[in-house]
């Protein structure tokens, strides 16, 4: 970790890299308008991961002084990881043959066609005990009327993968066991509100002649006002639809595991430790003796002994954490290896070609229904995990080491 300090009595910047030439100059604008913020505490922190984003960098944490930034939070609110670990040995799902192939590539397959992934969703309502608690409580919500039709299109999304960087692996450990890990967030629900609320903020800081400056795409609630407490509702309400999205996921995924397993062998599955943890959120907690709105955009928390998940790139590794509660990072860490090249940046260096014959040379098989921009989630396109881990040392200590074998992509 290295720090930036701007300019004497400023707040500095804490960055969990080696030095200051791994920042890339695209962000480092995005990092100097946090610094700006009036009510920042103590610091801002990049975690190893960090990238460009909307307003503020991925990977970034901040903590804040009675306000709610929505874009520090990000538009896919609560998004984050599911986890679970199993009994079974991964050899025998290569080695054990079914009429669609060995049982990887059966069940891979098979998730595909059960788990709705891309843009698409459920056709009819599915059960979703978070969108019923939000109409029991509908007068906290009412108000706002443009968010209201979220609540019913949260029955047909809920249990649905999306696109991007959102998947669904089966993974081997470094004693050959399999587990399930998938990551996704609050869908189109918490974009919604993300979208929202931010030109609501912007609206209010025009008439507040705010000292945050509209092209800084930073706009502000005080959690105090009326629109704040809006906010902070919706937020809520996002990150719990989100736990949920990934706990339907997994049960789904949980009855396919069975469904083969108890077909094609003789072995009882068993599952051992389960993490569900969110990287898009900001949350009220107490750091160097106050009270703080920490945002954690594409950061994880990692106080003292708790467990998180920090994925790689499909192919790659990925890592069960134990985190150690520094506080410099207000207990934060980061949230998966960060992207090297943009999207159209990885397209245009990395042919479908190309990508298919590294996955297919590495034993992974992916369940994708349209690979013509599979580049854009190609490893080669991800920082080196391993390195964003050495880097992130102080913040958590690696408790399990996982590759991928089968990977469903939107």
């Amino acid at each position: 970790m290295f720090v930036l300090q701007r300019e004497p009595g400023k707040y500095p910047l804490k960055v969990w890299l080696e030095s200051q030439k791994d920042l890339e100059e695209s962000f480092m604008e995005q990092a100097g308008h946090l610094l700006e913020l009036p009510f920042l505490h103590k610091w801002v922190c990049l975690m190893p991961d960090t990238h460009a984003g909307m307003g503020m960098p991925i990977g970034g944490v901040i903590a804040a002084k009675g306000v709610i930034i929505p874009n520090a939070v990000g538009v896919d609110i609560g998004c984050g990881m599911a986890y679970v670990r199993t009994n079974i040995p991964v050899e025998v799902l290569k080695t054990t043959e079914s009429g669609s192939g060995n049982l990887l590539q059966g069940m891979v397959g098979d998730i595909l066609r059960n788990i709705p992934v891309g843009f698409a969703h459920h056709k009819t309502p599915m059960p979703c005990y978070t969108m019923d608690q939000a109409q029991e409580e509908l007068s906290r919500y009412e108000e706002n009327q443009e968010l209201l039709g979220q609540l019913e299109a949260g029955y047909f999304q809920v249990g649905t993968l999306g696109g991007g960087n959102h998947f669904i692996e089966l993974q081997e450990d470094e004693e050959g066991i399999l587990s399930v890990m998938l990551h996704s967030g609050s869908r189109h629900f918490g974009k919604s509100v993300c979208d929202y609320f931010h030109q609501k903020a912007r609206e209010l800081n025009t008439r507040w002649y705010s000292q945050v400056p509209d092209g800084y795409r930073l706009a502000f609630l005080p959690v105090d006002t009326r629109e704040g407490r809006q906010y902070l509702d919706w937020m809520q309400l996002s990150m719990d639809f989100a736990r949920e999205n990934r706990e339907k996921m997994m049960l789904a995924v949980k009855a396919i595991l069975e469904k083969w397993i108890g077909k094609y062998t003789d072995l009882t599955l068993e599952y051992g430790e389960e993490i569900n943890c969110h990287h898009n959120y900001a949350a009220l907690e107490n750091h160097y003796g106050e009270h703080v709105w920490v945002h954690r955009k594409g950061a994880v928390r990692a106080r003292e002994g708790e467990l998180t998940v920090i994925p790689g790139a499909m192919g790659s590794y990925s890592y069960v954490v134990r985190g150690k509660g520094n506080p410099e990072s207000f207990c934060s860490s980061s949230h998966g290896a960060g992207r090297a090249y943009s999207r159209k940046g990885a397209m245009n260096a990395f042919t479908c070609e190309q990508v298919m014959v590294d996955l297919k040379d590495q034993g992974v098989v992916l369940g994708k229904k349209n690979k013509q921009d599979v580049a854009e989630e190609s490893r080669f396109a991800y920082k080196d995990i391993d390195k964003v881990m050495e880097n992130q040392r102080e913040l958590v200590t690696p408790i399990r080491r996982l590759k991928t074998v089968g990977v469903v992509k939107g």
